[in-house]
């Protein structure tokens, strides 16, 4: 009887130890997670307290960064005050309040503007702005004082990259000017920079005092479409005047009057083209048709500035020049339509003739008549 009480009790221990093991296992010590990963970091997450399965954290928690930019959120707005502030352990089923915060998207690609000028525009601060880490020297070289909308609504959104990231800015100042450029924003890249300061402004209104570090965009879609629209003729004949619809530019305008070039059936234009428009991202050149080796012939329209180039195949059928029969068996030329682009004469002009004087070798003496 003696024997049988002794082996109970043995038992009755062991037990108690295999249950005392279990416990500090999974036990509230932080040294192991449900998911059997021992010494991980928790999540911060928030919720309702409860004092079985919590421990008191900092007052301010800082958000744990992951490998892919994502951040681990601080107390959202509607948690109350009384449970900010405690670290809760991840159930077995996630919930919205344990997940990670994704970063708010930024900036797609432009593509790269070309630059061919030191002074800074708004599409080449556009594209140093793509990286995350150039916020501050974005807002430095965006001008403090433009009202021009784009100026605006870039340095509104490098305040707002640095704040979501922590690094100062203003929140105040975007949201401002995000309500006051509201429809505004008529470029391209204007309307991607809009775009992405509303999404950094709604990520700040649901997580106010969350910070993340934001990551540049890979790939996905541009900004803008580089394009010829068209053009406003079928046929055209050398000299005459068409004009080129560019849509989707992403580059300053005056540049490409300077350094770009245009050309039709592969011939350059005999005058450089003349901005005739402007609206946005949006313009018009008035371009004279070159002659080309041969006609007629379907001419592609190409307009180009550094790596830019937009191409519109078969824009327009340009003709042979009109031919007027000779009057005097003398050489037939094109009639004269309006201010000649080439070496001609002008209309209503005589033209010069070498004097007798200015002949190359001896010249007989002029003959006077006396009376």
């Amino acid at each position: 009887m003696m024997a049988v009480s002794l082996g109970m009790r043995i038992s009755g221990l062991l037990v108690v130890g295999a249950v005392a093991v279990a416990v500090a296992a999974f036990g509230g010590d932080g040294s192991g997670t449900p998911d059997g990963r021992g010494g991980g970091s928790t999540v911060v997450t928030a919720g309702p307290s409860d004092e079985a399965h919590s421990r008191t954290a900092p007052a301010s928690p800082t958000p744990r960064q992951s490998p892919a930019g994502e951040a681990g959120p601080t107390v959202p707005p509607d948690i109350p005050a009384h449970t900010q502030g405690t670290t809760a352990i991840p159930s077995a089923s996630p919930t919205a309040t344990n997940k990670l915060l994704l970063t708010p998207s930024w900036l797609p690609p432009g593509p790269v503007s070309p630059n061919s000028d030191p002074a800074p525009d708004p599409s080449s601060v556009y594209d140093q702005l793509r990286d995350p880490g150039q916020c501050r020297a974005a807002l430095s070289a965006a001008p403090p004082t433009s009202a021009d909308p784009q100026w605006r609504l870039l340095r509104a959104l490098a305040s707002a990259c640095l704040a979501v990231q922590g690094q100062g800015g203003s929140w105040d100042t975007a949201g401002k000017e995000y309500l006051a450029l509201a429809g505004k924003a008529d470029t391209c890249k204007g309307r991607a920079s809009y775009a992405v300061l509303g999404g950094l402004l709604d990520f700040h209104r649901q997580h106010p005092s969350a910070t993340v570090r934001l990551k540049a965009s890979s790939g996905g879609t541009p900004a803008c479409s580089y394009r010829v629209a068209g053009v406003d003729a079928a046929d055209a004949k050398p000299g005459d005047v068409i004009d080129i619809d560019l849509r989707g530019t992403y580059f300053d305008h005056a540049e490409l009057l300077r350094y770009g070039s245009v050309s039709i059936g592969g011939e350059q234009p005999p005058v450089p083209p003349v901005l005739k428009s402007e609206s946005g991202d949006e313009l018009v050149l008035s371009v004279v048709v070159p002659p080309l080796d041969d006609y007629p012939k379907k001419a592609d329209v190409v307009v180009r500035y550094g790596s830019a180039e937009a191409r519109l195949p078969d824009a327009l059928t340009v003709e042979s020049p009109a031919v007027l029969p000779p009057a005097d068996g003398g050489s037939s030329e094109p009639p004269q339509t309006g201010p000649s682009l080439s070496s001609g004469t002008p209309e209503g002009m005589f033209s010069l003739r070498p004097l007798p004087a200015h002949l190359a070798g001896a010249q007989p003496a002029a003959r006077l008549r006396i009376p």
